[in-house]
């Protein structure tokens, strides 16, 4: 398995728009076991995105997905920036087979 957590700065004001471009556009992608968009507490224009994969390979691959295309090109108006990201190696836990 491969694992993403990523950081999102949304423009302020612009967090809920951002997000729900994101989910319509991240939707049906090929080897993705989990997929969710949270919003940060901390930070009223942070968004968290945690992502779990069946390979790195489908996680690449599915950047070149039209609706993912379409998401990135209509989401980023509202983005203002990135901030941490770290690449994971998931070992199981509730939600995941091993």
């Amino acid at each position: 398995m491969y694992g993403l957590i990523g950081q999102m700065k949304a423009k302020s004001g612009s967090r809920d728009e951002l997000i729900e471009i994101l989910l319509a556009g991240t939707q049906n992608m090929p080897g993705c076991i989990q997929y969710v968009i949270s919003k940060d507490v901390d930070d009223e224009n942070g968004i968290w995105i945690t992502e779990i994969w069946e390979t790195k390979n489908d996680h690449e691959n599915s950047l070149q997905l039209p609706e993912v295309q379409s998401a990135i090109a209509k989401g980023r108006e509202f983005i203002a920036g990135f901030g941490a990201r770290h690449e994971l190696d998931p070992v199981g836990g509730f939600g995941l087979s091993d």
